[in-house]
């Protein structure tokens, strides 16, 4: 029955999820405890098995043991008793061999199986860079220090014991390891540092010693023009190892190089070790609002003058009289004046929240962006997320909260894209983007027939302990998710041109399981709804 519960956990499994890139999304992540739940249930009950076995043993070599330095002491007189002479007969010819038996039975056979069809399922070695990647993401991004992830004392993260996780001396030299395969030696010694420091504090570790950190440390400061540090490294890793090959040739060559740096001083120095000075720090990217984006991101954002947040206001509101809302209007909060974005608060329930959730994790697939080249969709590194589209045919829910949306926007959703959910995984983002389409794009979504994306509606389903905030890099607004609230703007001009200012991106998600589902609406179908200016500038 155990193993039948089990088979049906493991294609449920299979069924729900495609594999791999569990680390893009929380909510699949969620099943692997629950598999790693049952792996150790099979695992003790193997243990159970081997004690039992091994307690049989053990009363078996007791006896035999006491009998045996009995009958040595006199080999002649112990056998001189026929009754002993037959049972020393029978226990050779037979109890031995029943031992044997008893030794060679196999217990593990169920757990292996048991793990055997389990790890088709489980997490890949792209899972793991990504999820190690997603941590370095959260100590740039938040500005946080490695021994602060390392004890777990994220900010906003539990005091409770069991919910604080802390990074051994082999994870943070894992760590750098994968920072070292992306040649990012700047990682690479954050992270090398931090292992070390652990180290030499008195953690044991059975994988990693002080030789080969201090190797990937003595390289990586090396590679950021870092010559003396270097050195250093490379003469404490020579005091452990006196024999190490690598470092003697590399003392020599930092000793050459440093000697000739100083010499140089004043004069023309050494034109790669200043470009690695200068080029310091993290890697360079794609990215040119990083810095913007980020600040964001930490609630830094220059924010808008006391003169403009005075004209921000609460309101109950009821979309001129709605026939719907007329009684019972919702609360609508002004969050930015240019782009207006607005906030619907408890616009939606938890029941509502809990039963669009059920619908959409079976589906969730790793979130894909719009190729601006080839005009297809694609997966993206610096969109960390997966997501599923829900139709409003589906469940009655579904269909109720886009009538809300038509209802509120005043805008038609029979055009509109079908209410996509997204759940982001660990670090999970969604870096700078615009959700319309730009004229230099390639068909942008031409094959809908629906026209640009004239608004968004983005509905957070869960609250997040920390991180998480939706952020518009171009006018310095940072959005934070509150269950149940959901936020709209529109992403073109009356014109019909789209609205530069709505770029936009979701956050590492530092602390916590973020939710959220978003309708994307189209132009067709708005012409008499959102009439168009009669200033083109408009």
């Amino acid at each position: 029955m155990a193993l039948c519960c089990l088979l049906i956990h493991v294609v449920l499994l299979a069924c729900c999820s495609a594999h791999n890139e569990f680390f893009t999304s929380i909510g699949h992540m969620t099943d692997l405890l629950f598999t790693e739940r049952d792996l150790v249930a099979s695992l003790k009950d193997y243990i159970r098995a081997e004690e039992s076995k091994l307690e049989q043993i053990k009363k078996w070599a007791d006896k035999l043991d006491v009998l045996s330095a009995a009958a040595t002491q006199d080999p002649e007189g112990f056998l001189g008793h026929p009754v002993n002479a037959f049972k020393l007969m029978k226990r050779l010819n037979t109890e031995w061999g029943e031992l044997e038996s008893l030794v060679l039975t196999d217990t593990s056979n169920l757990f292996i199986s048991n793990l055997t069809i389990k790890r088709q399922y489980f997490p890949n070695d792209d899972d793991q860079t990504g999820a190690a990647k997603a941590l370095t993401r959260l100590l740039d991004t938040y500005k946080l220090d490695t021994n602060i992830i390392s004890t777990g004392q994220l900010p906003g993260s539990s005091s409770n014991a069991l919910h604080r996780s802390t990074l051994t001396v082999e994870d943070c030299y894992d760590l750098g390891k994968v920072a070292y395969s992306e040649v990012d030696y700047y990682h690479t010694e954050l992270w090398m540092a931090q292992a070390l420091k652990q180290l030499e504090e008195g953690e044991a570790s059975r994988t990693v010693d002080a030789v080969t950190i201090l190797d990937y440390l003595s390289y990586s400061v090396y590679q950021q023009g870092e010559l003396k540090r270097a050195l250093d490294f490379t003469r404490r890793l020579l005091k452990l190892d006196p024999t190490h090959q690598r470092a003697n040739g590399n003392l020599k060559y930092f000793e050459y190089q440093l000697a000739k740096q100083k010499k140089m001083e004043g004069s023309d120095e050494d034109s790669e070790m200043r470009q690695r000075r200068e080029t310091r720090g993290r890697p360079a990217d794609y990215l040119p609002e990083r810095k913007t984006y980020e600040q964001l991101c930490r609630g830094e954002g220059v924010g808008m003058t006391p003169r403009r947040q005075s004209r921000l206001f609460c309101r109950y509101y009821d979309n001129n009289r709605h026939p719907k809302y007329v009684i019972g209007p919702v609360k609508q909060e002004d969050e930015w004046d240019r782009p207006r974005i607005v906030r619907y608060h408890d616009i939606v329930s938890d029941m509502e929240i809990e039963k669009v959730k059920e619908l959409a994790k079976p589906r969730l697939r790793r979130a894909t962006v719009h190729d601006p080249q080839t005009g297809t969709l694609t997966t993206a590194h610096y969109r960390v997320s997966k997501s599923a589209w829900l139709g409003a045919f589906e469940h009655p829910v579904v269909d109720r909260i886009n009538r809300r949306i038509e209802d509120l926007t005043g805008l038609d959703v029979t055009t509109a894209e079908e209410l996509q959910v997204a759940n982001y995984g660990v670090g999970g983002q969604y870096e700078p983007h615009y959700d319309f389409g730009r004229k230099d794009e390639v068909d942008a979504f031409e094959e809908l027939g629906t026209g640009n994306r004239i608004a968004t509606w983005l509905l957070y389903m869960s609250d997040v302990q920390a991180g998480g905030a939706t952020v518009f890099t171009e006018v310095g607004a940072t959005i934070w998710p509150k269950k149940g609230t959901a936020v709209f703007w529109y992403n073109l001009h009356p014109s019909g041109d789209g609205d530069y200012g709505t770029r936009h991106a979701a956050c590492p998600v530092l602390v916590g399981n973020k939710w959220v589902s978003n309708k994307w609406i189209h132009e067709r179908g708005q012409e008499f709804r959102r009439r168009c200016s009669l200033q083109e500038t408009d």
